[in-house]
């Protein structure tokens, strides 16, 4: 093993290639004839028995499954970002020297997928690391990946275990950067900003979200049209505007959003949640994302100010208005209740909220049009209103028919209109909850890749 002759592959976040130099030390401990000797031969199965364990404590954390060391030799290469994985995302091979190098380093690591274990494990007498190398998971999710990266990950360690060169090995890896990208861009669909151990902003990831879909969302097609259309445009690279949606509660703003998160990720679509106290935060994360080959949306849900709160001067500046230009690959949604986001009242045009002939302010126009500054930097607004009895009646009936509800029409639409009278008025998500009270003795309904399926309106 020669793991110091690595190149591009050299250096790992969070010291993920501790447990590759723990084999490796045993490798070359073994092969220099040193277990031979009884007590070292005692420390090597010793150690051998500590990696064992932790490729199984990975399989825990991570959920991976199968050859658990080849599973861990990919996580190693699918989250290292460098010169050649970050420009191979989201668009395939490029073009350089630095493809020998990484074609150099792949030859190395083809050495750590078939180096044979069996001549160490007979001599030392650690036979079980054969539970590694045909590991059954609990397919139970962790908190760190969820079903479906943990299938990514360990179907790749099998092509990857499977390839018969370097170059094999190199193409198959490209391959993956090119239809998922690398590190945690490359594996989530969401983030949040987090803090690092000295206080800076970071972006992490979440690992499981909604199982949402825009045709979840009953009715409301224009609304839906609208934004798909714009987003469209941002992931083909053509030009798209910032997003506001708004109007009444629970008529699925949110749920928009988080559908758009999950039927463009494999076009290269990311989602970063934002609140309004880490709007200072945002140049620092748009340094970190703004040289990557994803789109990203800066989601902001249930925007709105009130007088007093002057978070808002950070966002007009980063949407427009700054010196620096807004990266090609960033665009902003948000979701309020307020169409003009800034808390309005009569007193913004007149003394006291009355019509005196005397005004206090000498320049409302000023202090009217500062107020609605920010609404105006949202190239794109979208209305999402309550809708009337006919249409709650459809959303009812449309979730009743896809969730399994078998109850007469009558029936359904009677009960339904006693719960909205009593659980919040005519809404999407008032519908949703009715629905989900009626299916909840059931236990819901699994999504298809293993989540428990939501409905539409609860965001």
């Amino acid at each position: 093993m020669r793991k110091r002759e690595l190149m591009v592959y050299r250096t790992f976040p969070d010291n993920r290639d501790s447990l590759l130099c723990r084999v490796e030390a045993v490798v070359s401990a073994y092969e220099e004839g040193l277990w031979m000797e009884k007590r070292q031969a005692g420390e090597l199965a010793g150690e051998l028995y500590g990696c064992i364990h932790e490729l199984i404590a990975q399989a825990g954390t991570y959920g991976f499954y199968g050859n658990l060391w080849h599973c861990y030799l990919t996580h190693l290469l699918v989250t290292n970002e460098n010169g050649y994985s970050q420009g191979c995302e989201m668009r395939g091979g490029i073009q350089g020297t630095i493809n020998q190098a990484v074609l150099h380093d792949m030859e190395i690591f083809r050495e750590f997928f078939t180096y044979d274990f069996a001549s160490l494990c007979r001599d030392l007498g650690v036979e079980a690391f054969s539970l590694a190398e045909h590991y059954e998971g609990s397919g139970a999710e962790t908190g760190v990946y969820n079903a479906r990266i943990c299938e990514c990950i360990c179907g790749l360690a099998g092509e990857l275990g499977e390839s018969g060169t370097a170059g094999e090995m190199k193409d198959i890896l490209t391959a993956f950067y090119a239809r998922y990208g690398v590190g945690k861009f490359g594996l989530y669909k969401c983030f949040r900003i987090g803090r690092g151990v000295h206080g800076e902003a970071t972006v992490e990831p979440i690992p499981r979200i909604t199982h949402v879909k825009l045709d979840d969302l009953v009715c409301y097609e224009l609304q839906k049209k609208k934004l798909t259309d714009n987003t469209e445009a941002f992931v083909a690279g053509r030009r798209a505007n910032n997003c506001l949606l708004f109007g009444d509660a629970g008529t699925g703003k949110s749920s928009c959003v988080k559908a758009i998160a999950n039927e463009y990720y494999d076009r290269g679509l990311r989602v970063i949640e934002v609140y309004k106290h880490q709007f200072q935060d945002l140049n620092e994360v748009i340094a970190r994302i703004k040289g990557r080959n994803y789109k990203f949306i800066i989601f902001m849900d249930d925007l709105s100010f009130e007088d007093f709160e002057i978070e808002y001067k950070y966002l007009k500046a980063v949407i427009e208005g700054g010196l620096e230009k807004k990266p090609q690959n960033l665009l902003i949604y948000a979701t309020s209740n307020r169409r003009h986001l800034i808390r309005e009242n009569y007193g913004d045009k007149t003394e006291d909220g009355h019509f005196p002939e005397v005004r206090q302010d000498m320049h409302t126009s000023d202090t009217v049009q500062e107020k609605l500054s920010l609404a105006y930097r949202f190239g794109v607004t979208i209305y999402f209103g309550t809708p009337d009895r006919k249409q709650f009646q459809t959303i009812v009936e449309t979730l009743a028919e896809r969730w399994g509800v078998e109850m007469s029409r009558e029936e359904l639409l009677l009960e339904a209109g006693r719960w909205e009278m009593a659980h919040g008025g005519l809404s999407g998500r008032t519908a949703q909850q009715f629905i989900d009270y009626l299916t909840g003795s059931r236990g819901g309904i699994p999504s298809a890749d293993g989540g428990l399926k939501t409905g539409g309106y609860l965001g």
